[in-house]
């Protein structure tokens, strides 16, 4: 059978195994949009720049870190949680600095070691108070400058808000206790396995990241790279990246199965025989697929918005300014990145103000926050209250006295 052959068949059998169930609804999802642009010309051409900017913009630089981080994490077998256990004094710095790493990895590191006993409460207030979750990347991308004062904001309140805990209720409180500290946690990873679809996605990666380069830089890219069918180049290129992270979405869910070190070596760019990088390209393409996906919807939820409603969301929100921060902590408590994502995007936009934007990533807990609600929902929920104290009060500082 040949390669296109093998790629279609395995296509094939992955998209009927997900048919069912959530994946029934992300196909749902994509095909909706499919036809929304074949009945609106306009709106085909809103979607075609969105996907494209969300791809040129955001994804190749989301994938540029995470090869960084996954990459060095499996090649020098680096155990960060094992940090938190051996440095009980420091345990809540680390924590809020695992939080402040773009994506939600850090934040579940956190969680995962609070879950077996190893950590405080209050470093898990810590982690969720700091973490921006997948909004960060959006923030790296866009506005780096802004998303590294957030991130400092995070950092510092982070670790205000962890001791502050463990001062009130002492190290003990809410404590786990684990029968078996070895055991490992059985929370959910986004990985692409098949080495094809990774390849596929790959071709599209490696140009994206050059044009996504000229494009930060504010470069007239048509001029550099021309123009083909009337449609900029770069746009053809982010859009057929953006398209490809759409259709992984649709047909690969989360999955809690491990990977064993002799299953491992298989699923890599790198040589099997090293099996030194383990899942960590399947990873890498799988979490960036997800963060692409939620910043398309966000770009797509204000751009369409914007044409179909034809009103003015930034007069709308000045009109109801001081509600604009509290609703925006309030949108932080829902699990998860996508909705941050959304406040992000207005942000950018100028929708939303600073304070609403910086209240928002002191309130949302990212997907750190599903993990927690599944194995300790008590905890889960009064930390994520707890983390709201200071996103109310750093926002509102911030709104009465700058803005």
């Amino acid at each position: 059978m040949t390669s296109i052959g093998i790629v279609a068949r395995r296509g094939f059998e992955q998209t009927a195994k997900w048919a069912a169930g959530f994946g029934l609804i992300r196909l749902s999802i994509l095909l909706s949009l499919t036809v929304l642009s074949a009945c609106s010309t306009d709106a085909a051409m809103i979607m075609v720049q969105s996907l494209s900017d969300a791809f040129l913009q955001v994804t190749v630089f989301v994938a540029a870190t995470l090869v960084i981080f996954y990459f060095l994490e499996a090649w020098y077998k680096i155990d960060v949680t094992s940090l938190l256990s051996r440095f009980q004094v420091w345990q809540v710095p680390i924590a809020a600095g695992l939080g402040v790493l773009p994506g939600c990895g850090g934040a579940i590191m956190v969680i995962t070691q609070y879950i077996r006993g190893g950590i405080s409460f209050g470093s898990v207030v810590s982690v969720l108070t700091s973490t921006m979750g997948d909004a960060a990347f959006l923030l790296l991308a866009t506005a780096p400058e802004i998303g590294l004062a957030i991130f400092g904001i995070g950092f510092l309140v982070g670790i205000t808000s962890g001791y502050t805990v463990d001062a009130i209720h002492g190290n003990g409180f809410l404590r786990q206790r684990s029968k078996n500290p070895k055991e490992t946690s059985n929370s959910y990873t986004r990985r692409i396995d098949s080495r094809w679809w990774r390849y596929l996605w790959t071709a599209f990666l490696i140009p994206g990241l050059i044009f996504g380069g000229f494009v930060a830089f504010q470069a007239d890219t048509s001029v550099i790279f021309g123009v083909f069918m009337g449609i900029e180049t770069v746009v053809w290129v982010g859009l057929g990246g953006a398209i490809v992270s759409l259709m992984l979405w649709g047909i690969t869910p989360p999955t809690s199965n491990k990977i064993s070190p002799k299953a491992s070596g298989t699923l890599g760019w790198a040589s099997a025989s090293t099996r030194r990088l383990g899942d960590a390209p399947a990873r890498v393409v799988g979490d960036t697929c997800f963060v692409t996906v939620w910043v398309v919807f966000a770009y797509l939820i204000y751009e369409l918005g914007i044409y179909f409603l034809d009103i003015d969301l930034k007069q709308i929100f000045q009109i109801w300014a001081p509600l604009v921060p509290f609703i925006a902590i309030l949108v932080g408590f829902i699990p998860g990145c996508g909705p941050q994502l959304v406040v992000a995007t207005m942000y950018l936009n100028g929708l939303v103000p600073f304070s609403a934007e910086v209240g928002n990533a002191i309130s949302n807990d990212g997907d750190a926050l599903f993990p927690a609600i599944a194995m300790v929902p008590k905890a889960a929920v009064i930390a994520t209250l707890y983390s709201a104290l200071p996103a109310l009060l750093v926002a509102y500082c911030y709104y009465w006295f700058f803005e």
